[in-house]
């Protein structure tokens, strides 16, 4: 993908300057964080040119334009930690001292209008997380492995699954060739005819539960029955694992085979995310992917390393599930 905006070095030294700023660490008291994010914002510090941008992709999001954006030459932390992959929360926990990274997806969240939302069980709560390949994972069919991903919406059993997905750039060797794929959902139902649309938003499907999910709650094995696409275009889907609930109408597989028919054919966008880069796409509106197209050393690719955040669509979108908030903090949510 052509990147929708570039900024130059002084924009990003400019704009790296006011992150630097804000004081708090995201990961002992968010919610003090975010009022420091806020307050940077109400204050009228941030640069003109970045606040056009986030409103340029706001626009874009609401008249459906595109669902998915590129900012190249994003500010980063002035030193980025090598992580331990046996545990590379606790590392980061220990190890990162700045937090430019997380000030500017907190911020670009609050200025294209998308509340940030974590997991209560996953990774102690924190609204920033880590794609990197954890050991333990190795080879599984989870973002947080050295794996290819096939074409998905993250945690799609669960009940409660991000709008936007944005991914920074931390450390990205620039001799591995990984992509992150991603296929808007408008393209997908071009492929599909109003009756299989019809059967497809049937709940005659089911998914089961991620690797990283299970060991987090041992009670989780599947999501239940439930449709695969909703609203206009969302697709609830996880390539070869969501299927047909037990004993479901012969139509209802009939319709996942041209689900499957509609994802080879439909116009896909592919993006190598380089250090300094924000990739920020729709989660339900659209699939993603990683694709490793060329690795030329395993243990360096290993160490890629990106920055995580998921999103509400906007605040109502945050609001629907007030309830499932844990510990009063607006946004983080159960299982």
């Amino acid at each position: 993908m052509e990147p929708f905006y570039v900024l130059t070095d002084a924009e990003r030294d400019g704009l790296r300057a006011v992150l630097e700023t804000v004081g708090k660490n995201p990961y002992e008291d968010y919610p003090a964080f975010s009022r420091a994010v806020a307050d940077v914002v109400d204050r009228g510090e941030v640069p003109a040119f970045f606040r056009e941008v986030c409103d340029r992709i706001r626009a874009e999001r609401e008249s459906g334009a595109s669902d998915a954006h590129v900012l190249r030459n994003c500010p980063l932390d002035r030193e980025i930690p090598e992580l331990d992959l046996d545990d590379p929360v606790a590392d980061k926990h220990a190890k990162k001292k700045t937090f430019v990274g997380e000030v500017f997806l907190e911020l670009f969240a609050r200025l294209v209008g998308t509340p940030l939302l974590s997991y209560a069980t996953r990774f102690n709560g924190d609204f920033f997380t880590d794609v990197v390949a954890i050991n333990r994972y190795s080879g599984k069919q989870t973002g947080f492995s050295d794996s290819e991903l096939v074409f998905h919406n993250d945690r799609t059993a669960h009940p409660v699954r991000a709008d936007f997905i944005s991914l920074l750039g931390m450390r990205c060797p620039e001799g591995d060739y990984i992509y992150t794929g991603f296929v808007d959902g408008r393209q997908m139902l071009a492929h599909l005819t109003e009756e299989e649309q019809e059967i497809l938003r049937q709940p005659y499907f089911i998914t089961p539960f991620d690797v990283l999910s299970r060991d987090n709650n041992g009670d989780l094995t599947d999501s239940g029955a439930h449709p695969i696409l909703e609203n206009h275009h969302s697709f609830r889907y996880l390539d070869t694992s969501t299927t047909v609930v037990p004993g479901g109408p012969e139509k209802a597989k009939d319709a996942l085979l041209a689900l499957k028919n509609a994802l080879v054919k439909a116009e896909k966008k592919r993006h190598r995310i380089q250090n300094g880069d924000l990739f920020t796409f729709a989660n339900q509106d659209g699939l993603h992917s990683r694709d490793k197209m060329e690795i030329n050393d395993p243990a360096r690719a290993r160490r890629r390393w990106l920055l995580k955040t998921y999103a509400f669509r906007d605040q109502a979108a945050a609001d629907r599930h007030a309830d499932r908030w844990i510990g009063g903090i607006q946004g983080r949510v159960g299982d």
